[in-house]
């Protein structure tokens, strides 16, 4: 897809399975900070696993155009974003992220999902992103205001992590609200 500097200093580019060291390696900096937040085929526990998940991203991005992107600042893999789905027939789209917590306070993830959204939106003509989290996940819940994406609901106990069932928040931003510029329009 592309490769940006970010508004944030950090450098945006396609994640792919022969950076699977690197991403083990990420992983193992980022991996307890991150689990409760993110799906349990997402954190994996080695290369192997590391590199089956960038494999089915690989094999989406090929399909469909959208994949997965790190965050790498100071030349590290920090984070990254990524399409958690993208239906070119509905024009639908969800947004990830994650992120390691050295990384956080510094804008990486709204400025990372900004390029994503432009990229479904302004590029593949696509209609609505959702970004969906735990209602208790405060910072991911931030990112979604500062891009303007509205609250629709709460899913009751939809997220379940080692046994204990969260409420998931789910957002979302119209193609119609999006001004094309890089935020939403007011």
């Amino acid at each position: 897809m592309f490769s940006k500097t970010l508004a944030s200093g950090a450098r945006l580019r396609p994640l792919e399975p022969w950076m699977a060291e690197e991403f083990a390696a990420h992983l193992d900096r980022a991996r307890e900070h991150i689990r409760p937040w993110v799906g349990p085929s997402f954190v994996t526990e080695d290369v192997a696993g590391a590199r089956a998940t960038l494999g089915r991203y690989a094999e989406r991005a090929a399909r469909e155009g959208a994949g997965i992107y790190g965050i790498w600042s100071e030349g590290a893999l920090v984070g990254g974003v990524m399409f958690v789905e993208f239906v070119p027939a509905t024009g639908g789209f969800e947004v990830g992220c994650w992120l390691e917590p050295g990384a956080e306070g510094h804008g990486h993830i709204t400025s990372a999902v900004r390029e994503l959204l432009a990229y479904a939106f302004d590029e593949r003509g696509m209609h609505r992103a959702e970004w969906r989290c735990r209602s208790d996940n405060e910072r991911s819940s931030a990112v979604a205001r500062r891009l303007r994406m509205t609250l629709e609901g709460v899913l009751r106990e939809a997220w379940p992590v080692g046994g204990v069932f969260h409420d998931k928040q789910v957002w979302s931003l119209l193609a119609s609200e999006w001004d094309g510029a890089g935020a939403a329009s007011a």
